[in-house]
């Protein structure tokens, strides 16, 4: 694209051989020895000072590699900034700037973008989040809304204040996100529509008034408001982890290892009509510190997000960083330390440094834990996990989910195998008698990138022979591996557990839909094709719920 200032636009033209082309939202300098500060970067990418957004080998273009001319294409989002197209030699070790062009591809570079709709503390109240180049100095936001009413397609739209987050370079916690990852994030608005009529569809556009009464408008959506708790009628949840992002233009990026993420989004893209909401349980862009990456990945899922709530989990490419308070010290998310992941999306957690919260769907109870902070016996996070599975009315909603992204139920992925666990370390210990006292009817995490179904379990071992139509009381908790959503894949240990009932070493996602109070339809699909490679279904009534098993009642009295 572009690179040259002599030459035509979206054209690159140059007698280099070993060249590579970037494209960046400022002025990218190139490093000699020591000059960067902490490079931090995979071998396979160019040794810069400023990481771009993305970039491709200008020899992959036939005509380039034998004339010397080429094209190359690149596909932009608004990212609330002009475009630097750069043209390089040297090599990845040795870069040498030949040719550099700047571009303004949109009209309104702060124009609002990628929506995001996640229910809010109570099931009548839906929150939006968007990401725009005002700040509440510039422009007011606001969501503008209402009921779609049959005939005219919507009443009196209502305008409701949105809130505006912001953070800066100040607030990361290392490299590279504090150093060559870094770039200016915009500002975060989340505005709430409540007072939702249960299943009624609305409609909703972000926008900005201007000091001079205009407004710039995003684009109009809708959505459907949830059922209420309890409520008996079709509802379908998605839930997958470990999804990432991938560039439609083939271009290539800074930690760039997420293959199946465009499938796992492109499927659901294609079934948006036929589920409700979205449960994304960690690892969202494996953006690693190069900041720009949480733009491409909103962009890529605003199709599913900006019409179904898309609710997020923290995962360790989201959280983790020496000295931060995290119960891993590790580097994952190259310095972010959750701000990115805190910022940018909108989770109804009483704090929102404490990535845990429940969610009420008509007959679902979801308890949403935080495996990047400490879950054992006497945290606060116990605590919550504990309230969270205690206080659910199982006459109303019998179908009670826990999710969190590392594995802290069972896994026969190969390192947990190693350890001789097959579990994340001190994973189930302390979360294995609250799964079976209060009758956890699934247990699904990521992480793992691959996607395995247990037998119900308790205590390492099997209360059920049944592998696919599960009836009458449950005796213990069935756990899933999610963690196929797009990033490279993960093996299986060689010897197949007693407890694994089906393994699959693909991209797909999992589906639950329940159907009533006595029926569940569980299902994980392949993103290649939207087929359904496995299932099983339960088929319960309430006194099943009631019944004993082992440490799943209290004790009782022989007094008549």
């Amino acid at each position: 694209i572009m690179i040259p200032t002599s030459l035509a636009p979206y054209h690159i033209s140059t007698n280099v051989y070993d060249g590579f082309a970037i494209v960046c939202l400022r002025l990218v300098y190139t490093c000699s020895s020591g000059s960067c500060p902490n490079p931090r970067r995979y071998p396979t990418e160019p040794l810069l000072c400023t990481a771009p957004i993305k970039y491709q080998y200008a020899n992959f273009s036939a005509n380039y590699l034998y004339w010397g001319k080429g094209t190359i294409q690149f596909q932009l989002i608004n990212q609330r900034s002009d475009f630097s197209f750069a043209l390089f030699t040297g090599g990845l070790e040795n870069p040498k700037l030949v040719g550099l062009t700047k571009l303004s591809p949109f009209k309104n570079p702060k124009a609002p973008v990628f929506p995001r709709l996640a229910q809010g503390k109570t099931h009548d109240e839906m929150a939006v989040t968007w990401t725009s180049g005002y700040d509440v100095g510039e422009a007011y936001p606001f969501v503008e809304w209402g009921m779609v009413t049959s005939g005219s397609g919507g009443g009196n739209p209502a305008r409701t204040p949105a809130g505006t987050l912001t953070f800066n370079r100040g607030s990361m916690c290392g490299a590279p996100a504090r150093t060559i990852g870094w770039r200016d994030p915009g500002f975060i608005h989340t505005a709430f529509m409540r007072g939702l009529w249960p299943n009624k569809e609305y409609f909703y556009k972000v926008g900005h008034e201007l000091p001079d009464g205009t407004v710039v408008w995003g684009k109009p959506y809708t959505f459907r408001a949830p059922p209420t708790p309890g409520q008996s009628s079709l509802q379908r949840v998605i839930v997958f982890g470990d999804m990432g992002k991938a560039e439609r233009d083939g271009s290539n990026e800074y930690a760039n290892y997420q293959p199946g993420s465009l499938n796992t989004t492109d499927a659901l893209v294609k079934d948006l009509d036929n589920f409700d909401m979205v449960f994304h349980i960690g690892d969202l862009p494996y953006a690693n510190g190069y900041i720009s990456q949480w733009d491409q990945f909103t962009a890529q899922v605003a199709p599913i997000s900006a019409r179904k709530p898309y609710m997020i989990a923290s995962g360790n490419h989201e959280r983790d960083w020496p000295n931060t308070g995290g119960f891993f010290d590790v580097e994952d998310s190259g310095g972010e330390c959750g701000v990115l992941a805190e910022t940018m999306y909108y989770y109804p957690a009483e704090n929102r440094a404490n990535f845990w919260y429940k969610v009420d769907y008509g007959m679902f109870r979801f308890c949403v834990a935080d495996s990047e902070h400490d879950w054992r016996e006497g945290t606060p996070q116990y605590k919550f996990i504990e309230e969270c599975l205690s206080t659910v009315d199982r006459k109303h909603q019998p179908w009670l989910v826990f999710a969190a992204h590392r594995v802290l139920g069972y896994s026969s992925n190969k390192w947990y195998a190693e350890q001789g666990s097959f579990e994340e370390p001190k994973g189930r210990e302390s979360l294995q008698k609250l799964w079976q006292r209060h009758r956890v009817d699934l247990a699904i995490f990521g992480h793992v990138h691959n996607y395995e179904r247990t037998c119900p379990l308790y205590q390492n071992q099997c209360v059920s022979n049944e592998r696919s139509r599960y009836s009458g009381t449950m005796n213990g908790t069935i756990f899933v591996v999610a963690g196929g959503g797009g990033s490279h894949l993960n093996g299986y240990t060689s010897a197949v557990p007693k407890w694994s009932v089906f393994r699959d070493r693909d991209y797909g996602f999992t589906k639950l839909t329940a159907f009533n109070h006595s029926s569940l339809l569980f299902e994980y699909k392949r993103s290649s094709d939207g087929e359904v490679y496995d299932n099983f279904t339960i088929h319960r009534d309430y006194r099943d719920v009631l019944g004993c098993v082992h440490d799943s009642c209290f004790p009782t009295t022989l007094a008549t």
